[in-house]
């Protein structure tokens, strides 16, 4: 009883509209008027459309990016902050201000940064330093997805740094003291203690990264609407201009159930994995 008042929001805003969103992938809806049947129509629309291909191959390194950088970044950060004894409050402050500024914020901040005009490139052409001359990275299309990845891997590290750590501190310390008796440097405490004993919250973490990887939209859209030419299209930006720029909303909604459908099936990878390979032991 205490919890059904929490069911009945999540049914008519998470529920509801998620089955909605499956009929109307079944049909050709412009979001306003009466939505035909057009059945698999859309789905077979999917599979042969540029844009639609070019946007998951986007989805699929963004993910890979981010399983390794930002990841590695955090685990390492975590791990020297967990052998500081002074001052580290401080740091996991310092890390984890990035994760509460708003996206709208901080993307508008780095857009000035990059800006080929009055951001950090002319900054150093001005002390003498033109290494950065006629770099436009947001404008061109061979380097613009990897410098929006950058921006938000900057605001998203240092959450990561801050969960490890929380991690690693419930560690028992007396398997670091048996490590240093044998003789074990700081990588192999690292790679036969630390990593093993936070293995549940790396594979959790693991899986979110995956899931939010698909389901990225703010930065791409307010730094470049998945421009220049698609070149940082997703397939977050391609559902959203499909409803409300091209009143495809049908056709949209069949985009949200294939990402409905690779988080579904990431989840139930990892809870496969986590019981065939006892991950939370």
């Amino acid at each position: 009883m205490f919890i059904a008042p929490l069911l009945i929001v999540n049914v008519l805003v998470i529920a509801g509209p998620g089955l909605m969103s499956v009929y109307y992938s079944f049909t050709d809806w412009d979001g306003l008027d009466q939505a035909d049947f057009v059945w698999f129509s859309n789905y077979t629309d999917l599979i042969g459309d540029p844009d639609f291909r070019r946007a998951l191959l986007h989805n699929l390194l963004w993910t890979v990016f981010f399983l390794v950088v930002p990841m590695s970044m955090g685990l390492l950060g975590a791990f020297l902050l967990s052998r500081i004894r002074r001052g580290q409050l401080l740091f996991r402050v310092l890390f984890f201000i990035p994760y509460v500024i708003a996206t709208v914020v901080s993307a508008t901040v780095w857009r000035q940064i990059l800006s080929p005009t009055s951001g950090i490139g002319p900054a150093l052409s001005n002390l003498g330093i033109p290494l950065l001359d006629d770099v436009n990275f947001l404008g061109d299309g061979d380097i613009a997805l990897g410098a929006v990845a950058f921006i938000n891997n900057w605001q998203w590290w240092g959450f990561l740094v801050v969960i490890f750590l929380a991690a690693m501190q419930g560690i028992e310390p007396s398997l670091y003291e048996a490590a240093r008796m044998d003789g074990a440097g700081a990588w192999r405490e690292f790679w036969n203690i630390t990593l093993p004993s936070i293995r549940p919250t790396f594979m959790f973490l693991s899986l979110m990264t995956v899931i939010w990887s698909f389901l990225v939209f703010d930065y791409v859209y307010i730094l470049t609407q998945g421009g220049p030419a698609g070149s940082t299209d997703v397939l977050s930006t391609v559902m959203y201009r499909a409803a409300f720029s091209e009143q495809q909303a049908g056709y949209a909604s069949a985009i949200g159930v294939m990402l409905a459908l690779i988080s579904a099936g990431t989840v139930c990878g990892y809870l496969y994995l986590r019981r065939r390979l006892r991950w939370d032991i």
